[in-house]
This record gives C-alpha cells, sequence and structure tokens, in this order.
C-alpha cells in the first residue's frame, strides 16, 4: 500500500537512507547511503508519470524550487512546472542529488561510519554508474515501476545514457542534452586543472581540511573560473563583456580585474565556494571522466542495442564543451541498432550552459517530445 510520504516531497526535498548497501564499479561497498530528491508534481495512482531529471556537475535536486541552501532560485524553473514543459500538473518530476556530491546525498563530506569524520579521500571513487545505482534504488523505495522519461544535460546527460543501457526495462523515454558517450580527452584535461588547483591549495591538507577547520578556498575557486569559461562560447563572452573594463575608465597597470570578465569570473568562484565542498569536485568530476559507453561494452552498438527506448537527443551549436559532433556519434549508434531517435541541434551563441537558459525552441523541442511519450 503507498504512503502519503511516497507521493509527494514537501517543499525542500527530502532525504532517504537506502535499505541496503551499493555495490560500486570500483569494488567498494557503500552501506547507509542517504540519498536526497525532490519531487515537483504527484505520482498518479498507477505511479507511472514519474520523469527523472539528472543535474549537472555542480547543481542539485533543487530545480524549480529556491535553493534552501544558496537563496538562488531553481536551475530549471523554466522547464519544470504547471504548464511547462516538464509540466507538473501531470506529471511528477523528481531530481536526484547524485552520489558523491554534497548538497544532500552522501558524499565525501558525509559522515564516515567507521570512523564518526568526514570521509574525505576514504570515500570511495565513484563512477556516473553508481550515480544511477542509487537512483535506481530510490526508484524502487518510491514504488516507481518506469521512468516516463529520464532528462538530463551535460553530466546527467551522461546518466541518462547510464539508465538507457544498465536498465532499459525502467524508462519510455531519455533525453540526453549536451552530452556525449565518452568524456572527450580536452574535457579530461580541463578538469586535472580543476581538480590540481585545489590540491594545490595549502589549505587542502590532502582532503582533511575539516581536521584543520579550514577549506581550500581559493583552489577550488580557480577551477571553478577554468570551468565556467568552458560552459560559455567565444561569441557569448565578446557579446557579454568584450574587452570592457569593470568600473573603471583606464586601465590600472596591476593585477586587479580591470575588465569584466576578471570580475565575473572572480565572482563565479567566490559564490561557487561559499556552497560547494572541494573534495565532491573532485569525485563528481572524476566520475565523468571514467565515463565511456564503448569501452565499457566493447561497442556502442553493443551498449544500445535491443531496447526499446524513445530517444530526443539536443545539442548546441555553440557548445565546444559537449559539441554537436558528440551527440552526432551518439544519433549513429542509435541508427544502426534501429532505435527510435530525434535530433536536434540549436542555432545559439549561449553555449554549453543553453540548456539552463530560457531559450524557447529548446523548451519547445521538449514539451512535444515529452507530450509524445506512450503511457
Amino acid at each position: 500500500m503507498h504512503t502519503t510520504a511516497k507521493i509527494a516531497t514537501p517543499k525542500g526535498g527530502s532525504t532517504v537512507r537506502l535499505p541496503n548497501a551499493v555495490t560500486l564499479d570500483g569494488g567498494a561497498v557503500l552501506a547507509g547511503v542517504e540519498v536526497a530528491y525532490a519531487c515537483y508534481g504527484t505520482l498518479n495512482t498507477a505511479r507511472d508519470n514519474a520523469i527523472l531529471v539528472c543535474h549537472a556537475l555542480t547543481g542539485d535536486h533543487f530545480m524549480a524550487e529556491t535553493n534552501p541552501l544558496s537563496g538562488k532560485s531553481g536551475w530549471w524553473q523554466n522547464i519544470v512546472g504547471s504548464g511547462k514543459p516538464l509540466d507538473t500538473d501531470h506529471y511528477a518530476v523528481i531530481c536526484v542529488n547524485v552520489l558523491g556530491g554534497c548538497l544532500g546525498s552522501t558524499g565525501p563530506a558525509s559522515i564516515n561510519p567507521a570512523t564518526d569524520a568526514p570521509y574525505g579521500l576514504e570515500f570511495p571513487v565513484i563512477t556516473i554508474g553508481d550515480m544511477v545505482k542509487a537512483q535506481h534504488a530510490l526508484m524502487e523505495y518510491l514504488e516507481i515501476p518506469c521512468w516516463h522519461a529520464v532528462v538530463g544535460g551535460s553530466m546527467g546527460a551522461m546518466q541518462v545514457l547510464a539508465w538507457a543501457v544498465h536498465y532499459p526495462d525502467k524508462l519510455r523515454a531519455a533525453v540526453p542534452i549536451a552530452g556525449a558517450v565518452r568524456h572527450s580527452a580536452q574535457n579530461i584535461a580541463f578538469h586535472e586543472v580543476g581538480r590540481q588547483a585545489v590540491m594545490a591549495d595549502p589549505n587542502w591538507h590532502n582532503g582533511r581540511y575539516d581536521d584543520h577547520d579550514t577549506r581550500p578556498e581559493r583552489g577550488l575557486a580557480v577551477a571553478r573560473m577554468a570551468a565556467h569559461v568552458t560552459y560559455l562560447s567565444e561569441e557569448r563572452l565578446h557579446e557579454k563583456f568584450g574587452r570592457n573594463l569593470q568600473d573603471r575608465e583606464n586601465l590600472t597597470y596591476g593585477f586587479e580585474a580591470d575588465f569584466r570578465i576578471e570580475s565575473y569570473l572572480r565572482h563565479q568562484g567566490k559564490s561557487f565556494v561559499a556552497r560547494f565542498d572541494a573534495n565532491a569536485y573532485l569525485y563528481l568530476t572524476r566520475a565523468m571522466d571514467y565515463f565511456d559507453l564503448e569501452a565499457e561494452f566493447g561497442s556502442l552498438d553493443q551498449a544500445f542495442s535491443g531496447n526499446d527506448i524513445k530517444y530526443c537527443v539536443v545539442a548546441f551549436s555553440s557548445d565546444w564543451l559537449f559539441p554537436p559532433a558528440e551527440s552526432r556519434v551518439l544519433v549513429k549508434a542509435l541508427n544502426r541498432v534501429g532505435a527510435q531517435v530525434s535530433f536536434s541541434t540549436l542555432e545559439t551563441s549561449f553555449g554549453h550552459d543553453a540548456f539552463l537558459l530560457d531559450l524557447p525552441p529548446f523548451a519547445e523541442i521538449l514539451r512535444g517530445f515529452i507530450a509524445g511519450i506512450r503511457q
């Protein structure tokens, strides 16, 4: 018998302790895993109207409400809600904070029951597949038989594809947005620069900064600044900032933030360290680096063959972090195995972050695709 507590989550989300341990891809067994999630809309009696949204690297489960931790608006409020593409009048739209993160679900900042102290680097390395295992365990806890769709952008797109290849009978449709079937060498390189910035901070203390009552804020801020550049296109950087000076008329001939782009990146770094854990950043970027469906299955055809999932693949013309060519690799593989797939490359100057912005053509693609999925 279903309970009201399982049908809709209160504002601010809920946290579930999984009843069973999670066996990770690396071989470690993680017990007492807590999973934070938020649900917008209500599950129907058959519990078959649920849509899972998988968030990106630095996202969280507060996608359609004010984040109670940061005070910022939900990152997908233009997509999730009454009358919106993921319509909460018809669907229960669920977002799960990923395993290995720091915003509600178990991660390196969580307390290790063996030591009664934060895990730090004692937390086992996790994969995208491990994140999906935890989400699947939550799905079983909520007694959801099948997702109406699984949707996500960037790292979220990786989770969508992991759902499709590991649990093909648990979703009707998959919507990977601005993603890829593997992390490229270029993207691994950017992640390594960020991780080295964190680990070079003298306040990192080999991941035990809590023991020293410090935080590697400078290193994490630099990591965020470097990553944020990859989320924008060159065209968008020129449109938004150009070579405009920040609150001054002349160059200072020093190393303050003379240019608006410098000030913007410093602000991004400063605001990020206030809400994110440095070790979690290391773990989540590593999970993305390890993602490679071809290596895991031997071939993409083998990975995607034999399922009845309907796919909607979306890319953005100016995205150089996950360029459209990466999506075309996925689409060609899906076509080879006879999958039902639609593919759109949207023209925009907004770069990788386009899926987070108010982009009407993107919203309409989502709306139309979701409405056309069989019940």
